[in-house]
């Protein structure tokens, strides 16, 4: 699993409709670096960074983010909070850290505690070898297989292996001024 999260590292999200706020004309802005996993080679701690860009508004001069593989409130990648919450399903949060980190996926338990906690949607998943799933790290693990030597994920690829159609549903659907992470 930190392989294909590994072939993230860099992928550019640059797509941005209309202005979320408004529906005003966008601009590009600026882009911001993002991190979306922490993996370990070997010893060594690698974080892995994608890029997002973001967006002026000429109507209403907000900045918008591009769409992006990350739930509100979150600081770590979508497949990563899915991992934790199937996983969370059947273990205390000390246990989903553990096993995390026996996969080469940095959590620490409070943020695992965390996003497992706030979750307030079912995430879908599947057994593997007698561990809950999500469907978004096995969409990303098959799309991570069809990338030949050096080549990369793209950011529209990325996001649809992360089920981001539902992602955009879920933060359209929130009640005006509700604030909180959803997950």
């Amino acid at each position: 699993m930190q392989t294909t999260l590994t072939l993230c590292d860099g992928v550019l999200f640059d797509e941005c409709g209309a202005c979320p706020h408004c529906g005003g004309e966008l601009s590009g802005y600026d882009v911001k670096k993002k991190q979306f996993a922490i993996v370990m080679e070997g010893e060594q701690k690698k974080v892995v960074y994608v890029l997002v860009k973001r967006f002026l508004c000429h109507g209403c001069g907000q900045v918008s983010l591009a769409n992006q593989p990350f739930y509100p409130d979150t600081r770590i990648g979508s497949p990563v909070v899915d991992l934790c919450v199937t996983l969370g399903e059947t273990m205390p949060y000390s246990r989903v850290s553990s096993c995390l980190a026996e996969m080469g996926i940095v959590v620490d338990r409070w943020s695992a505690r965390n996003y497992i906690r706030d979750n307030h949607r079912s995430v879908p998943s599947v057994d593997m070898f007698g561990i809950r799933v999500p469907l978004s790290i096995g969409s990303l693990s098959t799309l991570a297989m069809g990338i030949s030597g050096g080549g990369r994920i793209d950011g529209p690829a990325l996001l649809a292996a992360c089920n981001y159609p539902a992602i955009t549903q879920l933060s359209r659907t929130r009640p005006a001024g509700e604030s909180g992470t959803g997950i």
